[in-house]
């Protein structure tokens, strides 16, 4: 028990929401790289690319890549404009920096960098879980940016990111 007894609790429900929340976010981002991706391959797939841009590195760098990209822009872009994405807005979760104040794009950007691959994204939740931080609801990127996830509404309540606490 040397050093344990001020560190807080982690807090395992809270994580499990957030699991929740991405996975209803990873359906989101996947039907949405299906769509994009049937409008980039039909045309690779009329003028007979495709079967270069398969067996190439297509299918094995590039298409990982564009989805990794996409999902640092959706978590981004959404944390940034709505305190959350949909799946966290669905779960009561939103985003925002450890003073209480609005995320900005920046540290939106570096808390979600490592969604870009999902072993990065297991490895910062990994490192935030072993390793002692002041706020154990953060990933390790959530410390570097500054910013926190919180509980603010029930799961599967209606909020708007107007909406203020009264």
């Amino acid at each position: 028990n040397m050093g344990t007894e001020n560190m807080p609790q982690i807090d395992f429900v809270h994580w499990i929401i957030r699991i929740i929340a991405l996975i209803i976010d990873s359906i989101i981002i996947g039907v949405i790289t299906w769509i994009l991706a049937t409008i980039i391959l039909i045309p690779l797939l009329l003028t007979g690319a495709l079967y270069t841009f398969w067996l190439g590195y297509g299918y094995t760098l590039l298409f990982p890549l564009f989805v990794g990209i996409l999902e640092v822009l959706y978590f981004a872009i959404l944390e940034v404009a709505w305190g959350g994405t949909i799946g966290k807005r669905l779960m009561g979760l939103t985003v925002q920096m450890t003073n209480g104040n609005k995320v900005t794009i920046d540290k939106a950007l570096i808390r979600n960098i490592s969604k870009i691959y999902w072993l990065l994204l297991l490895l910062d939740w990994i490192i935030a879980l072993v390793t002692q931080g002041a706020d154990r609801r953060q990933k390790y990127t959530d410390r570097i940016a500054g910013t926190t996830v919180v509980q603010t509404s029930k799961a599967f309540v209606a909020t708007t990111p107007t909406e203020t606490s009264k």
